[in-house]
């Protein structure tokens, strides 16, 4: 299993500060790694992912300067990294032609119940190991309004805390618990139908 994304940007941070140009670049290649992974969910398109790593390391080759930890750097990263990736141009052809507010994208049934956190009632080993319900988390992420999305993705992807995710996005922890309680529960609701067949399926083999 690859490592934290977190754990990422601490070696990452540590090479940096060793002062040897071999580590540095190193780093800088580690740290672009993680912006890129971090565009692709974002934006589900190869090019604007690849603009997004390439401004936030030009901008952090450019302004290189002190970092007290690995989280001072990681909230920098994310916050130039966000910028970027909402200023792209490109559009995946996976994503929806037309972007609708949450309201429109939530299922009218839908409870918006506190309780139930889980994207999902199977491991995230199983996810990997099954690419069609990858494929479909994928899709569902993508059609989050942006900034839901963001959240999502900063919190339960990249690891972020509520308190960095806030600061990334520039908004209160209130909201960020908002919009994550309500991105989880959207994307919860889209998956519900296919996880329910898949349970069924393991049922029927293990019968």
């Amino acid at each position: 299993m690859e490592p934290l994304v977190n754990t990422q940007i601490e070696q990452a941070l540590k090479s940096l500060q060793s002062g040897k140009r071999q580590d540095a670049e190193r780093a800088l290649e580690t740290l672009q790694g993680v912006v890129y992974g971090f565009g692709m969910k974002v934006c589900g398109s190869h090019e604007d992912a690849q603009d997004t790593a390439q401004e936030t390391l030009i901008r952090l080759a450019r302004q290189l300067r002190e970092f007290p930890d690995a989280r001072a750097l990681s909230v920098w990263l994310y916050k130039v990294a966000k910028t970027q990736c909402l200023m792209g141009r490109r559009k995946s052809k996976f994503a929806p032609a037309q972007m609708l507010s949450l309201d429109a994208l939530m299922p009218k049934d839908s409870v918006l119940s506190p309780t139930g956190t889980k994207l999902w009632q199977i491991t995230p080993e199983e996810i990997v190991l099954n690419q069609e319900l990858r494929g479909r988390l994928e899709d569902a992420v993508l059609a989050l309004p942006k900034h839901y999305r963001l959240v999502l993705i900063l919190r339960d992807m990249e690891q972020l805390d509520t308190r960095e995710v806030a600061e990334v996005m520039g908004i209160s922890e209130e909201t960020t618990k908002m919009r994550l309680h309500r991105a989880r529960v959207f994307i919860r609701n889209a998956l519900s139908g296919y996880i329910r067949q898949l349970g069924e399926r393991k049922s029927e083999s293990h019968g």
